[in-house]
């Protein structure tokens, strides 16, 4: 087993896919690589079958929405258990019409994580087998995690919205005061101090 470090890794993807793959991060807890979106699914290949590399796990699969850039980022989290080391990719997409090839063809994992955030981000995974909703009903409108997205108010008739959840709280503990002082012993008026 080799570990091999973050920054090796990063230069053998340069080696291979030059300019597809963009700078590593500043250091941090998980520095990152952002790569192009026509070239992920050949990347990740690469990753999960080259020697000394072998990415057999892809741990999480998600997004961020960055509005003011009109980007929305797609983050890969991935980890060779062989090899016990890691590696975050980052893909840029035009927020006006997030797409991206699956990436499922190479871990299978990746079929929810990509319809989890196809269904909260919007976000379209072309080659997808199975690309719909995963969480919320098929004819939900939107997509919840968008920071610009609206609450409808309801959905078919279910409201989803509440009050806040303070004044619920508050509402409990002075119906438990109550309560309790309703429980505790009076005070006899006629008996003598």
């Amino acid at each position: 087993m080799t570990t091999r470090s973050t920054h090796e890794i990063h230069e053998r993807l340069l080696a291979k896919f030059g300019d597809a793959v963009g700078p590593l991060s500043e250091p941090k807890i998980d520095p990152f690589a952002v790569v192009k979106r026509e070239r992920i699914v050949e990347i990740c290949e690469f990753l999960k079958t080259e020697p000394g590399l072998e990415f057999d796990f892809l741990e999480d699969l998600t997004a961020i929405d960055w509005p003011k850039r009109n980007v929305i980022e797609v983050v890969y989290h991935l980890l060779s258990y062989t090899h016990r080391h890691t590696l975050v990719l980052k893909v840029e997409l035009d927020r006006a019409s997030p797409s991206i090839p699956t990436v499922e063809g190479v871990w299978k994992t990746a079929n929810w994580f990509e319809r989890e955030v196809y269904d909260l981000f919007g976000v379209t995974f072309t080659g997808h087998p199975d690309l719909r909703r995963i969480m919320l009903p098929d004819d939900w409108i939107g997509h919840p995690l968008l920071k610009d997205y609206q609450e409808a108010g309801g959905w078919h008739g279910i409201s989803n919205e509440r009050e806040n959840p303070l004044v619920e709280l508050k509402r409990l503990d002075d119906a438990k005061r109550a309560e309790a002082a309703a429980a505790a012993p009076q005070p006899d008026p006629t008996a003598k101090a």
